[in-house]
């Protein structure tokens, strides 16, 4: 049978994106909010015994949702299909909601939300669920493999060569912090380029607090990729770009997953941008369509994921190998 894709509200352009991949329309649903602020998913043809993928996007600023309410909205469209006896039912949801809630990070009083986030999609009837270079790889362990499990999709070995054809590589990749250095890594060997890493002691009593942070490599001279995963509000994309050109580096790029671009992110990165073109040098940001935005500013660049997460996709419902398509084979 072939796959079949539903789409949430905030999904929609991403849903339509792997729809016109897939060649495969959407099917008819209606998403409804009540003025109580509770909401509703009823799909309108019939799924039984299809091979179902949810599509939502947790993080979309223009639908005047908040990542709790999207994360609400999938809920109900996945317990949605399961009654509707979808025999696999498949959250697509590249930014995982809470993904960076993944520990205890020295304190005993606080929850593990990403743990969270996976018990309730289980629970509400999913069997998969499909991200894209999620937070920690860890996060798969925080299912119950025997009723769902985590796909995690990495996207090195094709947004690094895109980058390059874009120019927007140099001669150093640089992980603004020690923790992902791994990721930093596989885009270093990628690119056949210098690898440096930035050490960042935080304060976690306060949210996005970065007490100093420190250059581990070379970069003078050097025209440099920061990668991340997660660009929010901006902070540490700021500090490490000024660290970076303290020590002679030259144009940066940054390329993340996902670029939230909360609270202050625009305004910081605004301020920057009319650094470097004060200055003499090149800035841009470059983010995938995980986080959809009809608009954005100059010194953006969108990397459209859907080609690659319908690729994704195929594989599943054919039962085929996912590792060859991030391999790019």
């Amino acid at each position: 049978m072939r796959p079949r894709l539903l789409a949430c509200t905030a999904g929609d352009a991403l849903a339509n994106g792997i729809s016109g991949a897939l060649g495969q329309p959407l099917v008819r649903c209606t998403e409804t909010w009540f003025p109580s602020g509770e909401g509703k998913m009823v799909i309108q043809e019939n799924v039984r015994g299809s091979d179902l993928y949810v599509v939502q996007a947790a993080v979309a600023p223009e639908s005047g949702r908040s990542v709790y309410d999207n994360l609400m909205m999938l809920l109900h469209a996945v317990e949605a299909a399961a009654l509707a006896d979808a025999e696999r039912v498949t959250a697509v949801v590249p930014y995982y909601p809470s993904a960076r809630q993944d520990k205890r990070k020295g304190r005993t009083r606080e929850g593990i939300s990403a743990g969270l986030v996976a018990r309730m999609l289980q629970s509400a009837g999913a069997s998969r669920v499909l991200s894209v270079e999620i937070h920690n790889e860890a996060i798969s362990g925080m299912f119950d493999p025997a009723r769902c499990q985590l796909e995690n999709v990495y996207l090195h070995n094709h947004l690094a060569p895109w980058a390059c054809e874009q120019g927007l590589t140099g001669q150093s990749v640089v992980s603004p912090d020690v923790g992902g250095l791994e990721r930093a890594r596989r885009y270093a060997e990628r690119l056949h380029v210098h690898l440096a890493a930035i050490s960042k002691q935080r304060d976690y009593s306060q949210a996005s607090v970065v007490r100093n942070s420190t250059l581990i490599g070379n970069v003078e001279g050097h025209d440099v990729t920061l990668v991340d995963d997660i660009v929010d509000t901006a902070g540490s994309v700021v500090s490490a770009c000024e660290e970076l050109k303290a020590q002679g580096a030259g144009d940066i790029t940054v390329l993340c997953a996902h670029a939230l671009l909360s609270g202050p992110a625009v305004r910081r990165l605004d301020k920057l941008a009319a650094t470097a073109r004060r200055d003499g040098w090149t800035f841009a940001l470059v983010g995938t369509s995980s986080v959809p935005r009809s608009s954005a500013p100059d010194w953006y660049r969108e990397y459209a994921i859907e080609p690659l997460l319908a690729q994704v996709i195929t594989r599943l419902n054919t039962h085929g190998s996912v590792t060859d398509v991030q391999d790019g084979a």
